[in-house]
C-alpha cells in the first residue's frame, strides 16, 4: 500500500498520504486485533517520515509543522487503533449478552413445554398403573382394557418427545447422515398413519397410494418423522373433525409429498417463523415442545430437499416437500 503512495506522492503530496495511511490503519483496526493494528500504527507513522516528509530516506524532520504533524499522525492513528478495538470489544459482548439472552429464553421455552410434556404421559401411566395394581380383581375387563389404553397413549406420546429431543440433539451436533435405502412410500406412510390410530376419533386423514408408484431411495426414519411429525401438528393445531390429507407424486427425478388440512390456516407473520426451534403459535393450547416442525425441516434439508409451507384458498394449510431421489419400478431392483 504504501508504494502505491509513494508512486503518486508528486501528485498528491505527502501531507495527503498521511491521511491514506491512517485511513489504511483505520480499516486494519477493524480487521485484526488490538497489537497488530498498534504495529501497524507504528510502521505506518515511521514509513511517512522515511519514505515521505522532507527530507526523504532519514527519520530526521526539519520542519516544526512537518513534526508536529508526524506526532498527531502518530497519537491519532493510536488512538484509533485503541477506540476501535474497544468498540469491537463492547460489540462482542453485547451479541455474546443477546445469545446468553436468547438461551436462557430457549432454555426457559424448553424446560416450560417439557415439563408438561414429559409429567402428563408419565403422571397418566403412574396412575393407571397403581389404579390397576390396587384393583386388581375389582375392575372389569372394560376397565383395564381402558386403562391398558391410556398407558399405550401415554408411553407412545412420551416416546415422541424423547425421539424430537434425540433428533434434535443429532441435528444440532451435525452427525445424522442420511442412510437411503429402497422401500414403498404407500406402505411407509400407511405404517406412520397407523400410529395414529387413536386420534382417528377426531381427525380423519385422507391417503390414496397412487397406482405403480415407483420405488424411492430415501432415508426411511428421516421420511417417517417428516411425515409423523406434521400429520402430529396438523391434529394437534387443527379442530376437532378436520380432515389431513397426504399427496404423493414424482416429478423430475424428485419426490413430491404434500399434506393439507381444512383448519384454519397459518397467520401470515406466523407463517416464515413455523420452522424455527421452540416456535409455538399464539395462544396455542397447552402441549407442544415446538420442535416437531424444526426437526421437519432439518430432515428435509439432511436430504437435500425443500419444504414449504402456506395458506390454501379454501382454508387450511398445506405442506409441500420436494426430495430429490433415485427411483426404480419392482422390475428394476436387485435381487428381484
Amino acid at each position: 500500500m504504501a508504494s502505491s503512495f509513494y508512486l503518486i506522492k508528486d501528485w498528491i503530496g505527502y501531507r495527503v498520504v498521511a491521511l491514506l495511511l491512517l485511513f489504511t490503519v483505520s480499516v486494519i483496526a477493524m480487521l485484526f486485533d488490538i497489537f497488530p493494528v498498534l504495529l501497524a500504527s507504528i510502521l505506518s507513522a515511521l514509513i511517512w517520515d522515511f519514505f515521505f516528509i522532507p527530507p526523504q530516506f532519514t527519520l530526521h524532520i526539519d520542519n516544526t509543522e512537518d513534526l508536529l504533524m508526524f506526532l498527531m499522525y502518530f497519537i491519532i492513528a493510536m488512538v484509533n487503533a485503541v477506540l476501535t478495538f474497544k468498540i469491537r470489544e463492547q460489540e462482542k459482548k453485547l451479541r455474546d449478552k443477546e445469545e446468553k439472552e436468547t438461551a436462557i429464553k430457549l432454555y426457559n421455552t424448553l424446560f416450560n413445554s417439557l415439563s408438561h410434556e414429559l409429567r402428563t404421559p408419565i403422571s397418566t401411566i403412574i396412575a393407571a398403573i397403581d389404579t390397576l395394581k390396587e384393583n386388581k380383581t375389582g375392575l372389569s375387563d372394560y376397565d383395564q382394557n381402558d386403562l391398558y389404553n391410556e398407558i399405550d397413549t401415554a408411553t407412545l406420546r412420551l416416546n415422541r418427545q424423547v425421539d424430537n429431543l434425540l433428533n434434535m440433539s443429532r441435528l444440532e451436533s451435525a452427525i445424522l447422515k442420511p442412510k437411503p435405502e429402497y422401500c414403498d412410500l404407500n406402505e411407509l406412510i400407511f405404517s406412520v398413519i397407523q400410529k395414529f390410530s387413536d386420534s382417528m376419533q377426531s381427525h380423519t386423514i385422507h391417503f390414496k397410494p397412487s397406482d405403480n408408484f415407483p420405488f424411492v431411495n430415501v432415508d426411511l426414519m428421516m421420511m417417517e418423522q417428516i411425515i409423523s411429525n406434521i400429520i402430529h401438528n396438523g391434529i394437534h393445531y387443527t379442530p376437532k373433525n378436520s380432515i389431513i390429507t397426504i399427496n404423493t407424486s414424482i416429478q423430475d427425478d424428485k419426490l413430491i409429498i404434500t399434506i393439507s388440512d381444512n383448519g384454519k390456516g397459518f397467520p401470515e407473520t406466523e407463517i416464515p417463523l413455523v420452522f424455527n426451534k421452540f416456535h409455538r403459535l399464539p395462544n396455542a393450547r397447552t402441549g407442544g415442545s415446538g420442535l416437531g416442525l424444526s426437526i421437519v425441516k432439518g430432515f428435509v434439508n439432511a436430504l437435500n430437499g425443500t419444504i414449504s409451507l402456506e395458506n390454501q384458498a379454501s382454508g387450511g394449510a398445506i405442506f409441500k416437500i420436494t426430495i430429490p431421489c433415485e427411483i426404480s419400478y419392482i422390475n428394476n431392483l436387485k435381487n428381484e
